[in-house]
């Protein structure tokens, strides 16, 4: 789908794990503030392949189609979680030189689109590290809501770095893939 006149949001595929590969060393600089440490293996092809692989979709790619189809970011979600919690953290980024473009809310609605109508997840939840401004606007415009501060919640750059928490409601339906509670009535069975 297209989220700008030259900007595609797709979701993943192992196809695309070299030009995500490079997507990373491209802005290796850019997201040393915001993303733990990764080991010099992270940056191949073959790694990337193995965790899209793994990610059961749900992992999309934005896409320059303009700039040969490179990937200028990435959003994830992890930790689903079905049943009663029906829930899942959103991770996102973007390459240094397309900030300021709109780009990531546009795909954040996206992905919560896709969270509601083909997970079925009630919720999403995101974290920013607590100066992380541009962020935190992000998930407002998003319709995301500050519920907490997690301490020293991941490491980032070399220390514990605070995260300020986000949520949004998708909906207020029962989880789709539960079976219906059992009947409060008493039966009548003689003892």
């Amino acid at each position: 789908m297209l989220i700008a006149d030259d900007i595609e949001l797709r979701r993943a595929t192992v196809a695309d794990a070299a030009a995500l590969a490079e997507a990373h060393l491209r802005n290796i600089e850019h997201l040393r503030s915001i993303e733990p440490y990764r080991a010099p293996d992270f940056y191949t092809a073959e790694t990337h392949a193995a965790r899209i692989a793994e990610d059961g979709g749900a992992t999309w790619l934005l896409f320059d189609t303009a700039a040969g189809g490179r990937v200028v970011g990435r959003l994830a979600l992890s930790g689903i979680v079905l049943g009663p919690l029906c829930s899942a953290s959103l991770g996102y980024w973007v390459d240094g030189e397309y900030r300021g473009r709109g780009l990531i809310p546009a795909a954040v609605e996206e992905v919560c689109r896709a969270a509601r109508d083909e997970l079925g997840l009630h919720r999403v939840e995101a974290g920013t590290l607590t100066d992380n401004k541009a962020s935190q606007r992000v998930l407002a415009k998003c319709g995301f809501v500050e519920y907490g501060l997690a301490p020293k919640y991941l490491h980032i750059n070399g220390e514990w770095r605070d995260h300020v928490l986000f949520q949004r409601l998708l909906h207020d339906d029962p989880p789709a893939r539960l079976p219906p509670p059992p009947s409060t009535e008493r039966s009548a069975r003689p003892f």
